[in-house]
């Protein structure tokens, strides 16, 4: 079975966001361990400085990095990362547990997005689009997709 950290740079605040989350991990516990695991967001002013911003990002990546476990394929959500449809991200999961990986990490920023480093240590930099979403409905979208994946490989109706 498939062990998933999701880690993600701030808190369910709404009680929507929270049910949606906590009914995909409901859904998902009958395909593979998963782990959410939330970082807080740095707290910036309304018009940060690119200084400000780079400082939030590095101190986020670093709570980032100390939670992600060491021999662990990572999966960074960022916008400039690849797209693809269920299917193939169904494929992508289904190879690299043949392949013998057993573990991944799922990185999910805040509202600036991800440090560069992390991208960097990441096997697949993954996009959901090239439009913006609010990390909020990012990690709904990320179980979701997660959820559909695995029911792709287990031939489920749930994907059409």
């Amino acid at each position: 079975m498939l062990n998933i950290r999701l880690i993600c740079v701030g808190k369910l605040g709404e009680r929507f966001w929270k049910d949606a989350a906590a009914e995909y991990v409901k859904r998902l516990s009958a395909y593979c361990k998963l782990e959410v695991i939330e970082i807080p967001e740095q707290r910036l002013p309304d018009s940060p400085t690119d200084k400000q911003i780079e400082t939030a990002l590095n101190w986020e990546a670093a709570q980032i990095s100390a939670k992600i476990p060491q021999g662990v394929a990572v999966i960074a959500m960022c916008i400039e990362g690849e797209t693809m449809p269920s299917t193939q991200f169904a494929a992508v999961l289904n190879r690299w547990m043949l392949q013998g990986i057993s573990r991944i990490a799922i990185l999910i920023g805040g509202s600036c997005g991800l440090d560069e480093a992390l991208k960097t240590q990441a096997k697949l930099r993954l996009s959901m689009s090239p439009m913006t979403f609010p990390h909020h409905l990012a990690r709904i979208m990320v179980l979701e997709q997660l959820y559909r994946a695995f029911n792709i490989q287990s031939g489920g109706k749930y994907h059409k």
